[in-house]
């Protein structure tokens, strides 16, 4: 089995991608990769080069989400039309909207990682100004072009329904994480948390926020800017650690005594995943989506309150009982989303749509 997949190298779908990648590397699946956004960094290409069944098309194409992509977009999707005809896989795997209302031969699944719109709601509690529009268009009629829409949440795929379209085929697939990644050592007296710093939804601000109220370090791994984001610190009691590639990252988690991510929108995060693989607390914002994954496996936070967020860190760092309860629960509950349940659902669907592309074809 051959696939096309596209990818993001700017946020979480990267990670998603590899992860997808290596665990149906057992299944004989091929993939061609098709970066878009920004260059692969060196953390990238290390952990694709160990990929042999994974060709990798690097390109300079913006994502849809940037400023006026939309002739880029079109240019890219006239490209991959084009790689398609060329490589002819047995299905097309878009992880982003736009392209799913092009006329691939082949089977195509575009899967709802995040989307603009339900950031806005969720980190402003407005909707975008009038200048997304043509992005709302273009990811409705790539919604509805899709021969199937996945979801890692039903909290994401309940978002899309409401705020694009219901006209659609969909299924909800758990993003995974491969267990034998991550392991625990003794506990250190540190709180950790990572992600795209600059990105609002992280909430990484209610952590700034209570930094100077909490006597424990804080580290935290990630990038601090991209183009025109960025997050500048107003505090030197936060450890920023820059972006760190896998091992690094299992290294941190693996002593971390808790994971705190106050996001404000999550559409699955599988940085939660690892810290909950690693044996880390976890203290989470109160959003539905995480809330869908983890139940009572961690504690949640009001995102727009300071004072809670301290309290509750502050307790938990003072109380290893309270803590190991919530480790062992996380632990546990993390055995829901192991890469191997990904692939095996994945697998199932490319079968299943390249299937029902070649009965078709016999029939015509």
């Amino acid at each position: 089995m051959k696939v096309l997949m596209t990818t993001d190298t700017v946020g979480g779908v990267w990670n998603y991608s590899i992860e997808l990648c290596r665990s149906l590397q057992l299944h004989g699946v091929q993939f061609v990769l098709v970066t878009m956004g920004r260059k692969i960094t060196a953390n990238q290409k290390k952990s694709v080069d160990a990929l042999h069944h994974v060709q990798v098309i690097e390109t300079g194409f913006v994502l849809e989400w940037m400023k006026d992509p939309w002739k880029d977009i079109d240019a890219s999707g006239q490209w991959l039309l084009e790689l398609e005809t060329s490589i002819q896989p047995d299905l097309v795997h878009l992880n982003g909207y736009s392209f799913g209302a092009l006329r691939f031969k082949a089977p195509t699944i575009v899967v709802a990682h995040s989307d603009v719109y339900s950031w806005f709601k969720s980190v402003t509690g407005e909707a975008p100004s009038s200048e997304w529009e043509a992005y709302y268009h273009r990811v409705k009629n790539g919604l509805e072009g899709a021969g199937l829409v996945i979801a890692p949440t039903y909290t994401i795929l309940e978002n899309i329904f409401n705020t694009y379209t219901g006209k659609i085929k969909s299924r909800v697939i758990r993003n995974g994480r491969n267990p034998k990644q991550f392991y625990s050592n003794p506990k250190q007296p540190y709180i950790f948390s990572m992600g795209r710093i600059w990105d609002k939804a992280k909430n990484i601000e209610l952590l700034s926020k209570v930094a100077a109220q909490i006597p424990y370090e804080i580290r935290i791994a990630g990038e601090q800017e991209f183009s025109d984001n960025q997050y500048s610190a107003f505090t030197t009691t936060i450890n920023f650690l820059g972006p760190l590639d896998e091992a690094q990252v299992a290294k941190e988690l693996s002593s971390a005594s808790v994971f705190a991510s106050p996001a404000k929108y999550e559409p699955f995060g599988l940085s939660v995943l690892e810290a909950a693989l690693s044996g880390c607390a976890l203290v989470l914002g109160n959003i539905a989506s995480l809330k869908e994954l983890w139940d009572d496996a961690a504690v949640y936070v009001d995102t727009d309150d300071p004072k809670e967020l301290a309290d509750l860190l502050n307790h938990l760092m003072k109380d290893p009982g309270t803590r190991s309860v919530l480790s062992k629960k996380a632990q546990e509950k993390a055995k829901e989303y192991t890469s191997s349940f990904m692939a095996e659902n994945y697998l199932d669907t490319y079968t299943m749509m390249i299937h029902a592309k070649n009965q078709r074809s016999e029939i015509a």
